[in-house]
């Protein structure tokens, strides 16, 4: 065993765990955070993503130990951060997914959810193809992808204040590049 601390979702925790105990397992056994899934427990699925100094890591490949005091930040630490940041409701990212209907059974959705917010802290006009990149690491078996890149063109719409652009799957659309600002007096 070792007392571990953490700096977990803004607040900092001392716990105590096995040494070879992953990140996945303190937060989901020794804290109660089961929004971040075990899913295939070998780095596979991405359904234990989380942000680590707002990096998407893999929960189930990173032991707790080498996270010292790094902020780590889970799927319900994500709305209270964007409260805290003078944003209302939930993140966006979280939002636009709701709103698209970017899920079906929801287990992959923390890690997806979690990879997109990572990639627009970073990049805060990502292509489509960035967009696809970043969530390469995280599997989903029910929606195909596309409501969920959806989501997150939506999400990047929102945020600068221009029309979201039509879906992919539109006739006679322009499926890499979003939409243009309206024109000032338009």
């Amino acid at each position: 065993m070792r007392v571990l601390s953490l700096h977990v979702n803004g607040d900092r925790v001392e716990l105590a765990a096995p040494d070879h105990w992953t990140l996945l397992e303190v937060l989901r056994y020794r804290l109660g955070l089961t929004g971040s899934k075990q899913g295939c427990d070998k780095g596979d699925c991405g359904a234990c993503t989380v942000l680590v100094e707002g990096q998407p890591v893999l929960g189930c490949l990173t032991l707790a130990a080498s996270c010292g005091e790094k902020p780590i930040t889970t799927i319900e630490g994500l709305m209270p951060a964007h409260l805290a940041a003078g944003g209302t409701g939930p993140d966006p990212v979280q939002a636009a997914f709701d709103r698209c209907g970017a899920l079906q059974c929801g287990f992959c959705q923390p890690g997806m959810i979690l990879s997109a917010r990572a990639l627009l802290n970073r990049n805060a006009q990502p292509t489509r193809p960035e967009i696809r990149a970043a969530l390469s690491g995280n599997l989903c078996r029910c929606t195909g992808y596309t409501q969920i890149v959806q989501a997150i063109e939506l999400a990047i719409a929102e945020s600068l204040g221009v029309e979201p652009c039509a879906p992919a799957w539109a006739p006679g659309t322009n499926p890499w590049k979003l939409a243009a600002p309206a024109e000032p007096g338009a």
